[in-house]
């Protein structure tokens, strides 16, 4: 009986420790992150910033969308380029909303992405520039954690997370630009 006490009260003390650490270890650290990664398509700018600025082109090449056939989708605003957005719903990828902010035919989009599981937004931009005879596409997204000491490891790791994901849509929009 006194040995389980005994290992009642370490456990405890553990548990207590374990809590503070995670507690105090994320208040200190940022809560911003950054992910990007580029790929060369040999496609024309124009044929893939078609694929980027319509919402509704992205189920064909989004790991998410590839992960979860499933997921409840709906879009609104205009067909493609600024205010088109659309919205999801997935019990294994999560809930969330991208809004198109900003589209320059064929340099760039940008877009804001809101998370309503973990109440955050981030911003993402998806950059075309000429590489030899293809175009060279760089994927970015910025965001933030908050205040949530918890969620602030989540920035701590968001590279190594979110940028697989990154590399695996990239290759998928290489091969779909790709095949014209």
């Amino acid at each position: 009986m006194q040995l389980l006490k005994f290992l009642a009260k370490w456990i405890a003390i553990l548990v207590a420790v374990l809590a503070v650490v995670l507690l105090a270890g994320g208040s200190m650290l940022s809560p911003d992150f950054n992910v990007s990664r580029a790929i060369t398509i040999e496609a024309p700018p124009e044929r893939v910033y078609a694929l980027v600025a319509d919402p509704r082109a992205w189920k064909r090449w989004s790991v998410w969308n590839e992960r979860d056939p499933a997921m409840r989708i709906t879009y609104s605003g205009p067909e493609s380029g600024a205010g088109a957005a659309w919205a999801w719903e997935s019990k294994t990828e999560g809930d969330g909303k991208m809004t198109i902010t900003a589209a320059e035919p064929p340099k760039r989009v940008a877009f804001d992405l809101f998370f309503p599981d973990v109440g955050t937004t981030s911003k993402g931009d998806i950059s075309f520039g000429q590489d030899g005879s293809g175009t060279r596409v760089t994927w970015t997204m910025r965001g933030s954690m908050g205040s949530n000491p918890l969620q602030r490891w989540f920035a701590l790791g968001a590279d190594k997370l979110i940028g697989p994901d990154f590399e695996s849509g990239l290759r998928n929009l290489k091969n779909l630009a790709e095949k014209g």
